[in-house]
C-alpha cells in the first residue's frame, strides 16, 4: 500500500526512509562474520544469507549445536533469524523463509517432505508466475509435484520447474561465494584440468609462498588457512588448516597442506585453485603458545615443538591434543589439569604454582590411577611401613619401602575436608615392581584420616 494509506490507517506509524545500500552493506558485514562457521558463505538477498556448513558442524558439537550457537551469537548483536539446515540451498531456503519453525533441521535426503506443505513462492519464481499458478489451483509445492510437468513447462517455461528440482536436490544449485574482504590470497587457474597428487603439490608450493609474503608485510601470522579446489563439475572442495599460534613459515604452512592432499578428492579435475588466509593474527599476539607447552628450551625447540602440535591437531583433530597444565594443589590427582592447545595459561605457571613446583620432592610415578584404588595392607601400628598388601586378589610381599612422605590438603578446597593428611610409601615387591602406596591419616589422631589404604601410582 501506498505511505499515505498506511499512515491513515496507523496514525502513530513510524516512518523512516529505505536505504538498501546501506542494509546490503551490513548483509556483507554480516555475511565476513559469517566465516567463523564456514568458509562459504555466499548473499541471499536482500536479507538472507547461505551458509555451506559441509564438514564443519563437527567443530560446533554437531548440526543442532551448531544452529544453537549461530541463533544464539545472532540474537546477541540485536537481530532476529530464522535458520534452517538442509541438503540443498533451494530447500534450505524454503524453509528458513516459509517453515513453522525458527529453527529447522531438514533430514537427510527428506527435502520432499519438508517442501510439500509449502507455498510455491518458496521456489524463489517470479511473482506474477506464482499469481499465474495459484489461478490455476496450484498453491503448494505438493499440489506443483502432483501436476504434470510437460504442460506446466510449456505454458510457464523451465523456470518453475528448475527451481523444484534444484530445491529437491535433482538438479545442482551452485552458490557464489563471498571473499572474506581485505583477504589475504592466492589463486591458479590451469589450462588443463589437474587430479594428481603430485601436481596438487606442486600447485601449494606455488601458493604458500605469496601468501606468507604477504602475511610478512603486515606483521601477521595465519591461524586459519583454506585451500579451495574448484573442480570441473563447478563443485569446490575445501581443505581447512588450523594452527596453534600465528605462523608465516613457509616450510611449515606447505607441510600442513600436503599432508591434508590425501583427503581431496579431484573427481574429473580440479580447474582452479585458490589459497586463503581465514584468520589472521599479529604475530607478537600468540607466541606463547608454544612456551606453553614446556617448561624450558631454546627458542628452536619451542617453534619445533609448535611445528608438530600442528601437524597432530591437523591429523587427529583439534580437540584430541592437550596439554597438561601444572595447579596449585597438594594432591598429585589435582595437581595438573587439562587445556586446549591454544587456551592461555592461568597463572599455574608463574608465582601461584611456583611454591608447589619448585622445592625438591621424591620421584613421581608415570601412571596415576584415577580414583585411587583402595588395597588390604599389613604394617605395624600405629604409623608403620607396609609389609604386604592385596591388590587386585593377588597378595603382594614388600621387599622394601621407603617414606613416608607426608602431604597435606589444601585447607581451602575439599581436599582439607576429608582425609587431611595422607603417608606416602615407595613399596617395592619380591618381583622387582614399585608401587606408589598411601594411608589416609597420620596413624595418631582421628580427625587426620581413617588410617585405609590405597594404591595411587604405579612406577
Amino acid at each position: 500500500m501506498t505511505l499515505a494509506h498506511a499512515q491513515s490507517l496507523a496514525p502513530d506509524l513510524q516512518v523512516a526512509p529505505a536505504t538498501p545500500d546501506r542494509d546490503d552493506e551490513a548483509l556483507l558485514r554480516f555475511a565476513d562474520w559469517c566465516f567463523g562457521f564456514s568458509p562459504i558463505v555466499a548473499p541471499d538477498r536482500p536479507d538472507g544469507l547461505w551458509i555451506d556448513t559441509t564438514g564443519c558442524d563437527h567443530l560446533q558439537g554437531g548440526e543442532a549445536p551448531m544452529l544453537e550457537a549461530l541463533r544464539g551469537q545472532i540474537a546477541e548483536r540485536g537481530y532476529a533469524v530464522r535458520l534452517a539446515l538442509a541438503d540443498t540451498p533451494g530447500a534450505a531456503q524454503a524453509v528458513a523463509r516459509f517453515g513453522r519453525d525458527a529453527v529447522s533441521i531438514v533430514p537427510p535426503g527428506d527435502q520432499r517432505n519438508a517442501l510439500r506443505l509449502l507455498p510455491i513462492a518458496a521456489l524463489r519464481i517470479e511473482t506474477t508466475m506464482v499469481a499465474d499458478l495459484r489461478r490455476l489451483g496450484l498453491r503448494t509445492i505438493d499440489a506443483l509435484l502432483e501436476a504434470p510437468r510437460a504442460p506446466l513447462v510449456r505454458r510457464f517455461g523451465t523456470e518453475v520447474m528448475t527451481r523444484l528440482d534444484q530445491a529437491l536436490g535433482h538438479l545442482r544449485e551452485p552458490l557464489q561465494p563471498l571473499q572474506p574482504r581485505d583477504v589475504i590470497q592466492a589463486r591458479r587457474g590451469f589450462v588443463e584440468p589437474i587430479g594428481t597428487a603430485e601436481a596438487i603439490s606442486t600447485v601449494i608450493d606455488t601458493l604458500t609462498p605469496e601468501i606468507c609474503v604477504a602475511l610478512s608485510q603486515r606483521g601477521l601470522g595465519a591461524r586459519w588457512v583454506d585451500l579451495h579446489c574448484h573442480r570441473v563439475d563447478d563443485t569446490v572442495q575445501i581443505v581447512r588448516v588450523g594452527l596453534a599460534a600465528p605462523v608465516n613459515d613457509v616450510g611449515h604452512l606447505a607441510r600442513l597442506l600436503h599432508e591434508r592432499i590425501e583427503t581431496i578428492e579431484p573427481g574429473f579435475g580440479i580447474e582452479a585453485m585458490r589459497l586463503f588466509v581465514t584468520c589472521a593474527e599479529r604475530l607478537n599476539a600468540g607466541r606463547q603458545v608454544a612456551s606453553l607447552l614446556t617448561t624450558t628450551g631454546s627458542s628452536s625447540q619451542d617453534a619445533d615443538l609448535a611445528c608438530l602440535v600442528d601437524r597432530l591437531r591437523n591429523r587427529v583433530g583439534p580437540d584430541k591434543v592437550v596439554w597438561l597444565e601444572p595447579r596449585a594443589a597438594h594432591w598429585p590427582e589435582h595437581a595438573q589439569r587439562i587445556r586446549r592447545v591454544e587456551e592461555r595459561p592461568t597463572g599455574a605457571r608463574g608465582e601461584e604454582a611456583g611454591i608447589f613446583l619448585a622445592h625438591e620432592r621424591p620421584p613421581r610415578p608415570v601412571r596415576l590411577f584415577s580414583p585411587p584404588a583402595p588395597v588390604s595392607v599389613t604394617s605395624l601400628l600405629p604409623d608403620g611401613a607396609p609389609m604386604q598388601f592385596v591388590w587386585q586378589g593377588r597378595p603382594r610381599r614388600i621387599r622394601a619401602a621407603d617414606g613416608p612422605e607426608r602431604l597435606h590438603g589444601d585447607w581451602w578446597g575439599e581436599d582439607g575436608k576429608l582425609g587431611a593428611v595422607r603417608d606416602y610409601w615407595v613399596a617395592e615387591d619380591e618381583l622387582g615392581e614399585r608401587f606408589w602406596l598411601f594411608r589416609r591419616g597420620d596413624g595418631v589422631h582421628d580427625w587426620s584420616g581413617d588410617r585405609a589404604w590405597f594404591l595411587h601410582g604405579l612406577f
